[in-house]
């Protein structure tokens, strides 16, 4: 991720940022996608963001919440 700046839109359809993503895991407790979702609304309306597994962009995501929630939640 340090290639990403926080500025970064992970989520395109609600414009959330990798930053808005970092803090509700770092600040707000967010430990599951659903807590990530109820927080920032990333990935609550095509899903493509959650994972590589609901992406059905062409190109894919280079960024996803799982991904995001596994690192930052290791890093604590």
């Amino acid at each position: 991720m340090a290639k990403f700046d926080y500025d970064y839109e992970v989520c395109l359809c609600n414009k959330v940022t990798l930053g808005e993503i970092i803090y509700a895991i770092k600040e707000k407790n967010a430990t599951t996608i659903k807590d990530i979702q109820d927080i920032t609304t990333a990935g609550t309306i095509c899903k493509s963001c959650i994972s590589k597994d609901y992406d059905f962009r062409k190109p894919k995501l280079s960024l996803y919440l799982e991904d995001i929630l596994h690192k930052v939640s290791n890093e604590k």
